[in-house]
């Protein structure tokens, strides 16, 4: 795989601050990936959006956005990328569909024309395939002031999609969104990226949402934290374990010594399992159990131990 974004030594400190916002970042992201982009509110993640988006000034370092600087060619930059802001950008004088046409026709998609009608059926049936995905169909002709922030954050993704970005960036895309939406977009999502190779950059607080990337990047004071696959992320961050308990806990206790597997005493015995066959240990134990419960961390896990240390530093 090639890469698609390539960030070097990013730095980005704001006028009048004490320390980089963005510090000395450095990453890739390849063809198709669905690339996590997490941190706590204040990590850099916004800024490094707006800096690869091109909507905000880098102070040093090289940012290359499918092959191209984004200083140098930023409108090829552009060309190549679709954007879903965490503030919204809707012009609130217009309908829904007015909202996406003069979008499309600003991106040069399609040339200007005065009503829905008259656009391309290409136009016409992207608006509405878009719009039934994301639920909005009944709507799509309506004023969008009296939408709710779920409907103009519905909007906002329909609009973004229309132009089939190489990269889309979304900055908390499903903020707002009901169940039902949010399952639909990333199915659409996970769609889009195994037919056109679409590349996804993502931040978002529903970390579940990032436990199907590719690979996780974590921010902290504007550093990479850490990097990796969610998998390898969890093992780095959080020890997997059983629970287990006996009547017979004298025994037990023998025998996990025997084992030589590194335990806790409490109200039940935690093991660590350290890359052990969880089958191979419960095997070897001839005591009976009456407890047994096997704890595997989530991506939530580690990002929260990793916020812990990072307060603590």
């Amino acid at each position: 795989m090639k890469p698609v974004i390539q960030v070097n030594h990013l730095i980005k400190r704001y006028k009048k601050e004490t320390r980089n916002a963005v510090n000395d970042l450095s990453f890739e992201v390849f063809e198709g990936e669905l690339f996590a982009f997490l941190g706590p509110n204040g990590a850099g993640k916004t800024t490094t959006i707006s800096i690869l988006t091109t909507t905000l000034i880098k102070t040093s370092g090289e940012v290359k956005i499918a092959g191209f600087d984004i200083e140098r060619d930023p409108t090829k930059v552009r060309d190549n990328i679709g954007v879903i802001f965490q503030k919204p950008s809707l012009d609130q004088n217009l309908t829904a569909e007015e909202n996406i046409r003069f979008h499309a026709i600003l991106y040069g998609l399609y040339r200007f024309n005065p009503t829905f009608s008259l656009m391309p059926e290409s136009y016409r049936r992207r608006v509405l395939e878009l719009s039934t995905i994301l639920g909005i169909e009944n709507e799509i002709f309506k004023p969008i002031r009296n939408f709710s922030g779920g409907m103009k954050r519905k909007l906002e993704i329909v609009r973004s999609l229309m132009q089939k970005p190489k990269i889309l960036f979304l900055d908390e895309p499903t903020s707002g969104l009901d169940p039902l939406s949010r399952k639909n977009l990333w199915d659409y999502l996970q769609k889009v990226r195994q037919e056109e190779k679409t590349t996804i950059f993502l931040t978002t607080h529903y970390l579940e949402e990032a436990e199907n990337a590719d690979r996780v990047c974590i921010v902290d004071k504007g550093r990479i934290v850490v990097i990796g696959t969610p998998k390898n992320v969890k093992e780095e961050l959080i020890d997997e374990y059983l629970l287990i308990n006996s009547k017979k806990r004298d025994l037990l206790r023998h025998e996990l010594n025997d084992l030589n597997v590194k335990f806790e005493e409490g109200e039940y015995f935690k093991v660590y399992l350290k890359g052990k066959s969880i089958q191979k240990i419960i095997n070897r134990l001839t005591v009976d159990l009456n407890v047994l419960q096997i704890h595997t961390p989530s991506l939530e896990d580690a990002y929260l131990e990793l916020i812990e240390m990072g307060e603590k530093r």
